[in-house]
């Protein structure tokens, strides 16, 4: 079949849906590339990029949906695209199917068949073709980018000969995919970082890469199981104590990154004016959530507006296209995989199976029909069980826990040294005297070496500095047995052997540290 890439004629976008890459691994599928001229151009694709790699590029829009049996987009369709389409035509992009019921019903009159990509479920078998989370990941790190560009001020905190600059504090609203690409942007770049999220499944994963998780306790907070990784709709309550939480925030944050958005949904309202108000001047707001009207009410989608106390907030839609080239290969590639699941045998023909749950989610129209919205999927999209909170343990458990601790340990010892004792006794029935001497010596050496070695805490020293202070230690208390022999040779032996295992354990600890303090934030 051939697969058709429709130039975007909305205004901004400079994105594509096939790039030469990604048109050299639909062929080997078996398929032809068909590219409207101009296509690539914004994302520095040319038609002679294509060219090369045998796609075929026509001038007009109406001659690639003639040619084409599959039309691939970003943006959904207009109203004159949709009226292009045939019967029996594939046509996959994003498409909102929840606000474009019209469109829906227009391509089911064409008999055409419609993928939204926006639909595709979040399941592991699908991450492959997950374009929203892809493109998400660029708008995450891009909102850093401009916010940086619109602050004024290191992110980073600096020592200078000039004076000390504080680093930034940026806090980024929701966990998701773009907000997790924030949090990593931002903590790269120096600044402290803060994040919240209504789902407390996401904490471990924030402070792992190194941002301090802003908690909440209340009994509201959401597992994102069942809403496959989306948040869902708050409570009033848990609304009123995550504002009262963003208040106390607003005057220390220089700089803030909403990204919560809620599929089929407007916005949620999450940084009131009141918090702007609060802000310091030259504070800035980066509203990724602009084109469904905003996190923040003062945004206004595609504009750039600062309040009178000095806060610049930044509404742009396109942050994907502000990275054309690197969105266009990513979004090209979430198309191709999911073409490739379409194209199981690989020769070229496309097998629609709705018995597939990647394919069925993603199907707005088929056959005719409207498809829209999909059945519940078979499997949960996140298989996560809540993990109920143990109670906090009273001193009077603790300490009755530390007995039976240290009880377990003391007749572990006593069974290890009884039958140490009896392995000795049977050693001594058969081996001879001057043996036995240096055996027992070597026996204590290592049981008294383990025990040193064993009761320092492991943030000191790294594995292999384990293994070889347990050596060293070894060495020393055998030294010190052998220190006060009757021959002059062995004396001297024994010294110069602690000498060195001291030195060895000194200097492995000194690096150690030094180590450690590379992985400190200064």
């Amino acid at each position: 079949m051939r697969m058709g890439a429709r130039r975007e004629v909305v205004a901004g976008e400079a994105r594509v849906a096939m790039t030469p890459d990604s048109a050299l691994q639909l062929q080997k599928l078996g398929h032809e590339c068909v590219i409207e001229t101009g296509a690539g151009a914004a994302a520095r694709f040319s038609d002679l990029d294509y060219e090369k790699v045998g796609v075929t590029v026509v001038k007009t829009a109406k001659a690639l949906f003639k040619e084409a049996d599959v039309i691939v987009k970003v943006r959904p369709p207009l109203e004159s695209e949709v009226k292009l389409l045939k019967s029996g035509q594939t046509l996959i992009g994003f498409f909102n199917p929840a606000a474009n019921e019209a469109l829906i019903e227009q391509a089911r009159e064409k008999g055409a068949t419609v993928v939204s990509m926006e639909m595709v479920p979040r399941i592991s078998r699908a991450q492959k073709m997950d374009a929203l989370s892809s493109m998400a990941n660029i708008a995450g790190y891009r909102a850093v980018i401009e916010a940086g560009n619109n602050f004024g001020r290191f992110f980073t905190g600096q020592v200078t000969a000039a004076g000390k600059v504080p680093p930034a504090k940026v806090l980024v609203i929701g966990a998701g995919v773009a907000g997790l690409a924030a949090i990593g942007t931002a903590q790269s770049l120096g600044a402290i970082v803060r994040a919240f999220d209504v789902r407390p499944e996401v904490a471990e994963q924030i402070e792992s890469m190194g941002a301090e998780f802003l908690f909440l306790d209340f009994e509201d907070s959401q597992d994102g199981a069942a809403t496959g990784g989306y948040a869902a709709p708050s409570s009033p309550e848990f609304r009123e104590k995550q504002l009262a939480l963003f208040l106390e925030q607003a005057p220390e944050i220089d700089i803030v990154i909403t990204t919560a958005l809620i599929p089929n949904r407007e916005a949620p309202e999450l940084w009131t004016p009141e918090m702007v108000a609060a802000m310091k001047p030259g504070s800035v707001i980066v509203d990724l959530a602009a084109e469904k009207g905003g996190n923040c009410k003062l945004t206004v989608a595609d504009e750039k507006v600062v309040t009178e106390n000095g806060v610049t907030i930044i509404g742009y839609t396109d942050f994907p296209s502000r990275m054309a080239a690197q969105a266009s290969t990513l979004y090209a590639t979430n198309i191709r995989h999911m073409l490739t699941d379409l194209t199981p045998e690989k020769d070229g023909q496309i097998v629609h199976n709705m018995e597939d749950d990647v394919i069925r989610s993603a199907t707005v129209t088929h056959g005719g029909e409207v498809t829209y919205p999909p059945p519940p999927l078979k499997v949960q999209a996140i298989a996560s069980k809540k993990v109920e909170k143990a109670p906090e343990k009273t001193p009077e458990e603790k300490a009755a826990e530390e007995a039976a601790k240290l009880a377990a340990a003391g007749r572990q010892q006593t069974k290890l040294l009884i039958v140490g004792a009896a392995l000795l006794a049977l050693i001594g029935m058969y081996a001879p005297p001057a043996f036995m001497q240096h055996f027992i010596v070597f026996v204590l050496a290592v049981f008294v070496g383990f025990q040193v070695i064993w009761g320092v805490a492991h943030s000191l020293h790294t594995p292999l500095m384990a293994v070889t202070n347990a050596i060293s230690g070894i060495i020393i208390v055998g030294a010190l047995l052998q220190i006060e022999s009757d021959l002059p040779v062995v004396t001297i032996l024994a010294a110069i052997s602690v000498l060195i295992a001291t030195i060895n354990i000194v200097g492995g600890f000194m690096v150690t540290h030094r180590m450690l303090q590379m992985f400190k934030k200064s």
